[in-house]
């Protein structure tokens, strides 16, 4: 089983110690994933969540926020964490996103047999 959080990260900063356990022990079955418009400006707050301490802060761009009318907290995953929920269990589930990132030197070619 394999899940991605968009539009979750309003629950899981709320908590945040539960959030990066559960995320650093599944790290190689959770994928990157935002949902809606006005994804440059939503990155923003993932990355935040994802990879900061960061306390107390909003997890939407809008003024009254969807979920709820509170903030969240940072789960400041460890590097190797954030590469596989960022791009590496994509490139090793998904078809053609490793060959995309290898033609454009973001990811190592994979080792031959």
């Amino acid at each position: 089983m394999v899940v991605e959080f968009a539009s979750r990260i309003s629950e899981l900063g709320r908590q945040p110690y539960s959030a990066r356990e559960f995320l650093l022990k599944y790290q190689d079955r959770v994928l990157f994933g935002t949902d809606g418009p006005w994804p440059e400006q939503r990155y923003w707050y993932y990355w935040r969540f994802l990879e900061t301490q960061d306390e107390y802060f909003p997890y939407s761009e809008k003024p009254f926020p969807p979920q709820g009318m509170w903030r969240i907290y940072g789960v400041f995953l460890p590097d190797q964490a954030l590469q596989n929920i960022y791009y590496r269990n994509a490139a090793r589930l998904i078809p053609g996103i490793r060959q995309r990132l290898q033609r454009q030197g973001l990811l190592e070619a994979a080792p031959s047999p």
